[in-house]
């Protein structure tokens, strides 16, 4: 028998002019009338509905849960480094199912993300109160040359080379700080800045935390070379800045 006569038998499905024949042999030609193609897919609904899966729920931000999972993430990090913060390392550490990490935090991403956003608003705080005391510009210095924040902030730094969205949101938050700490110093300082040293607020802001970040980061490799003459250099400038001006002499 050929191969033709073997595949006569076979059903066979022709799509002409958007309409599906589906017929085969013995078939009337009232079984064989067009069936209209089928709608484009939309929302499912019916007892079918269950195979089309919604967007995936996601914890709410203010769940005790969820804190104890950030709190938990922080902990491993600080300790152990980031790379060891796994949904289950974490939920262990916070004594949950590793189920409720994932229904928290769907990606590691999402989890290292709120762990920055908590200690970055705590740094916040801890800025604005600086910002605000009686003496702002030396408890900034202070609050940049503080070497007890070390460990998690050096775990964010290792991060941010390898995690674009981390990259992302630490170059937001410090670019925002930066805007109120340099308005901050035009209104303190400003007149000073330009006419002393040349320096513009936005400069004089850098300068800080960028001397208070070396020392910071070289305390935690146990490096010292150079600090002390370092934070003598940056407080003999402060003094300077913030010198009462003499008064003018008045006429004769």
């Amino acid at each position: 028998m050929s191969l033709a006569r073997r595949s006569a038998p076979m059903a066979a499905a022709i799509w002409v002019r958007r309409e599906l024949f589906a017929f085969g042999p013995g078939m009337s030609a009232a079984a064989a009338a067009p069936v209209a193609a089928s709608p484009p897919c939309t929302t499912p609904i019916g007892p079918y509905a269950f195979g089309m899966t919604p967007k995936r729920r996601i914890g709410a931000e203010s769940s005790e849960t969820r804190a104890l999972i950030v709190e938990a993430a922080e902990q491993v990090m600080r300790d152990e480094g980031y790379a060891a913060a796994s949904t289950r390392r974490v939920a262990a550490h916070a004594g949950l199912k590793p189920s409720l990490v994932h229904y928290y935090f769907p990606t590691t991403d999402d989890l290292f993300l709120a762990v920055f956003k908590r200690g970055a608003a705590q740094s916040d705080a801890m800025i604005e109160q600086a910002l605000s005391s009686d003496d702002p510009l030396r408890a900034l210095w202070r609050f940049f040359a503080d070497t007890s924040r070390t460990s998690l902030s050096m775990e964010f730094v290792a991060l941010a080379n390898h995690r674009k969205i981390i990259r992302a949101e630490i170059a937001r938050h410090s670019e925002a700080m930066r805007d109120r700490q340099a308005a901050l110093f035009e209104r303190l300082i400003g007149e000073r800045l330009a006419a002393t040293d040349d320096c513009t607020p936005a400069g004089f802001s850098l300068v800080l935390a960028g001397i208070g970040r070396a020392l910071v980061m070289e305390s935690a490799l146990g490096i010292d070379a150079g600090h002390a003459e370092a934070r003598a250099f940056v407080e003999a400038w402060l003094d300077r800045l913030l010198r009462p001006q003499a008064e003018p002499p008045t006429g004769a």
